[in-house]
């Protein structure tokens, strides 16, 4: 198994700038195309736990909007050709608070998706 192969990771790092853009202009098509649309698809949030493409769809319909941020250290690592996570600090609009966000992607036969992801913030819920 090739780890970090720097092909696989600039693929992986494209589709992360994708979602990345459409959080931040609340584009809620274009964050569900890039989740895997299945049961098994799950997303932890700050105040939310989310089973399977459908709950994470209807979280994002009457969230909103999303909150605006700024990325700190993006780390991108990906294991074989079909495998790769992404993990990234960032800090929210007009505050020093940081957050964590983690995302597993999987390569399937339709593109790179997202099946797995956390986002927390520091010293939320403590």
């Amino acid at each position: 198994m090739i780890i970090n192969d720097p092909a696989v990771v600039a693929e992986v790092t494209a589709q992360f700038e994708r979602y990345e853009n459409a959080l931040m202009r609340d584009d809620v098509a274009a964050m569900d195309s890039l989740f895997h649309d299945a049961p098994t698809t799950v997303r932890f949030g700050v105040g939310e736990v989310l089973y399977g493409a459908d709950e994470i769809r209807a979280f994002r319909k009457g969230r909103g909007g999303s909150p605006q941020r700024r990325l700190g250290r993006l780390e991108i690592a990906s294991y074989g050709n079909d495998l790769a996570t992404t993990n990234v600090e960032f800090f929210r609009d007009g505050s020093s608070q940081r957050g964590r966000q983690s995302q597993t992607w999987v390569r399937f036969v339709d593109g790179w998706k997202i099946v797995s992801a956390h986002v927390s913030l520091e010293g939320a819920g403590s």
